[in-house]
C-alpha cells in the first residue's frame, strides 16, 4: 500500500472513531440533561441538537441549554483538529 494511500486509511480511521465518540458523548449528554439539550433559541431556530458537539464552539454555546453547558463544564467538547491529534499521538505511542 502506497503512503497517500495508508494515510487516508488512517484519516477513515480517525475520523470514524471520533464520530463514534461524538455519538457517545450526545447520548450521554442528552440522558445527564433529561433531553434538555437546546435552549429557547436553539428550538425555535428548529437546531438539530447534535450539531453543538461539532462545529464551532460559540455557535454551540449560542443554541446550548444550561444543562448542557454544565455537562460541557465536567465533559468538555472536543473537535476533530483536536481528537485527531490525540488519536494521533496514541496511534505512535503504541507502534513505540
Amino acid at each position: 500500500m502506497g503512503l497517500i494511500a495508508e494515510a487516508f486509511d488512517a484519516w477513515r480511521e480517525a475520523r470514524q472513531a471520533y464520530d463514534d465518540a461524538l455519538v457517545a458523548a450526545y447520548v450521554a449528554a442528552e440522558e445527564a440533561t433529561n433531553g434538555r439539550l437546546l435552549n429557547d433559541r436553539g428550538r425555535r431556530a428548529d437546531i438539530d441538537a447534535l450539531s453543538l458537539f461539532m462545529g464551532p464552539e460559540i455557535r454551540a454555546h449560542a443554541y446550548a441549554s444550561e444543562e448542557l453547558r454544565d455537562w460541557w463544564a465536567q465533559h468538555p467538547r472536543v473537535t476533530f483538529e483536536d481528537f485527531e491529534r490525540q488519536w494521533t499521538a496514541a496511534r505512535e505511542q503504541a507502534w513505540a
